[in-house]
């Protein structure tokens, strides 16, 4: 991470999260990018060619559960964040909003969205899909009201092991990854995709769409300028 990234996103606790000020703008961008990031999921679905790690697990568990794919993802965001009380983290209402919103925009993009007939046209959802999850990433973590759970989970692990975000990040993927597959989650080029493009696309992003906070007090440990930096760590 440069310097310009630090100051580009803060790591604030939950309190000081809605200290920061400048809320009419932050509150709005935060549930845009939050919507924005779960159509962007179920664009990668329809596309039919792959998820990233954590959407191939919510897909394979959604065969065998009697709920929606989105709320899914709302079940496994609770069982992870459950997982942060013994690493000591503590939630804002991003990480919250997060299990929330985004399981719910899903369920609606999938309820409007078709599988495209041509080859062509599945690419060029999934394309769009990879894209809108990077810009929608870059938008909620612009808004500096924290980590989703996921990524405070790799965060919160790196700082507890001392190991990096790369060998956690990796790590978590391959075995969410693995269970998603052998599960029935898809995998395939969108899931290539998403790994090689994710990072980049939310750094060339995140400066455009940060919302730019006065200095604060030295925060207390939850996740914020952690998950940029673990975004761009693949």
């Amino acid at each position: 991470m440069t310097s310009s990234d630090q100051t580009t996103v803060t790591t604030l606790g939950p309190l000081q999260q809605l200290r920061a000020g400048r809320l009419a703008r932050r509150l709005p961008q935060l549930y845009l990018g939050l919507a924005l990031y779960g159509f962007s999921m179920a664009m990668m679905v329809r596309s039919g060619l792959g998820l990233s790690p954590w959407d191939v697990l919510h897909q394979g568990l959604a065969r065998y559960l009697p709920v929606s794919y989105g709320t899914v993802t709302v079940l496994v965001g609770v069982a992870v964040l459950l997982l942060w009380v013994p690493l000591r983290l503590r939630p804002g209402l991003g990480t919250v909003s997060n299990v929330v919103v985004i399981g719910i925009a899903a369920d609606v993009g999938l309820a409007v969205l078709i599988t495209p007939s041509s080859l062509a046209a599945q690419v060029l959802l999934l394309v769009l899909g990879v894209v809108g999850t990077g810009l929608a990433g870059a938008v909620y973590i612009g808004s500096q009201f924290g980590t989703g759970p996921r990524d405070g989970l790799m965060t919160g692990l790196a700082r507890r092991t001392g190991l990096s975000l790369r060998v956690v990040r990796t790590g978590i993927e391959v075995v969410v990854l693995t269970l998603g597959f052998l599960l029935g989650g898809t995998v395939g080029l969108g899931t290539v995709l998403y790994a090689l493009a994710i990072g980049p696309l939310v750094q060339l992003f995140l400066p455009l769409v940060a919302v730019r906070l006065a200095p604060t007090s030295p925060p207390s440990p939850v996740a914020g300028a952690d998950e940029a930096r673990a975004l761009r760590t693949r």
